[in-house]
């Protein structure tokens, strides 16, 4: 696999995260829903933040585990593989829906901004998923560390704006939608926990032929 086809294999891995129903894109439906598309904008673009943040540290373990440990980089993906195969399982067997939403207290843009940031930013299940899936499309032979995780951050945080801005600007129809059909959001669910698992066998592949 070159290294274009691992940024391809990550892109989908992303668009497919990032598109489940969860923590960050129900605070950007709370936020459209209660204060207009402009706040809901400031809440993306907070997530956005969070986004480039957990990029820039998983780029960085990764750089120090190829320089320092090369032998727990190894460990490491294979740890990440399979913990992304059993999200992916979980998914598959989960029934992922979206609430309701009530009417909130007024929020300014900044404070949407900065809640944005530390919601992204305190997810427990963002850290893990950097620190599994980082080690597994960042290769030494890929070229630069820094560059790699650069070009990954990039298309995090683009991935979040075209998902979650989107999402800001159709806000009212987009809750009626997820809200009054659960088992759309329940197939949604279960096609990324598939595509979780697929990619995570193909990157288990490929560590296992270079290991």
């Amino acid at each position: 696999m070159d290294y274009h086809q691992s940024l391809w294999l990550y892109f989908t891995l992303l668009f497919g995260i990032i598109i489940v129903p969860g923590m960050d894109m129900l605070f950007v439906l709370a936020n459209s829903l209660t204060g207009g598309t402009k706040r809901g904008l400031a809440a993306t673009s907070g997530i956005m933040f969070g986004g480039a943040v957990h990029s820039a540290y998983g780029a960085a373990g990764v750089g120090i585990l190829v320089a320092m440990l090369p032998g727990v980089f190894n460990l490491l993906l294979f740890a990440g593989v399979a913990y992304m195969i059993w999200i992916g399982i979980s998914l598959m067997k989960s029934s992922i829906k979206v609430e309701a939403v009530g009417p909130g207290t007024a929020r300014s843009t900044w404070k949407a901004f900065r809640q944005g940031a530390v919601t992204c930013l305190v997810n427990p299940k963002a850290y893990i998923f950097v620190l599994a899936v980082y080690p597994q499309f960042i290769k030494p032979e890929y070229g630069p560390i820094w560059l790699q995780g650069l070009i990954m951050g990039i298309m995090t945080v683009l991935t979040q704006l075209a998902v979650y801005g989107s999402l800001a600007m159709t806000a009212g129809r987009s809750r009626d939608l997820l809200v009054s059909n659960p088992n759309t959001t329940a197939v949604i669910g279960r096609l990324a926990g598939l595509l979780l698992v697929v990619i995570s066998a193909i990157s288990l592949w490929q560590g296992w032929k270079t290991a």
